[in-house]
């Protein structure tokens, strides 16, 4: 799968909306994701209001550009439903990586923002979007068509691989 090894943190978009359709592919792609127990804790909301991306763009200081971005995905999960809390991060991990990856394979960028695990930046997030306490802010997935395709590295390094036999 080429999306593997071309997957770019994208974070300078062109002013070209994002079809609803692709953003549909894309959510449809996070939600097949694998979940400890088939769990699925997560909920995605997808912001395009200017004020709301001002806002969230403030979330950390390494955030600023997602006002930019055409969409903001914020993945969420549900403190209510997890039968098995202690894999929430991997779970909601699985779903921002297919993500990215749907973006990727759809021409569009992408960058996932870390907010979890840092409690100042999930109630930061969670209050601009009125959580209530059942839901929690993970990530923001910042989307838009790309202004520019940076070269992308081969990060293949074998002596990061040891075989036990």
């Amino acid at each position: 799968m080429k999306e593997i090894f071309t997957r770019q943190s994208i974070r300078k978009y062109k002013q070209q909306p994002i079809e609803k359709e692709k953003i549909e592919k894309i959510l449809r792609a996070g939600m097949a994701a694998p979940s400890a127990g088939n769990q699925q804790p997560w909920e995605f909301y997808v912001i395009t209001n200017e004020d709301i991306k001002a806002k969230l763009s403030k979330a950390h200081q390494y955030c600023g550009f997602v006002k930019d971005a055409d969409v903001i995905i914020v993945p969420v999960y549900r403190t209510d439903r997890l039968m098995f809390e202690e894999y929430i991060d991997i779970d909601m991990s699985n779903a921002c990586e297919n993500i990215w990856l749907e973006a990727t394979h759809l021409d569009i960028g992408c960058v996932w923002i870390g907010i979890a695990p840092i409690e100042e930046r999930i109630q930061y997030v969670s209050n601009i979007l009125g959580l209530d306490q059942t839901h929690r802010a993970f990530a923001l997935m910042s989307l838009g068509y790309p202004d520019n395709i940076p070269d992308h590295p081969d990060r293949f390094d074998g002596n990061r691989i040891k075989y036990i036999k």
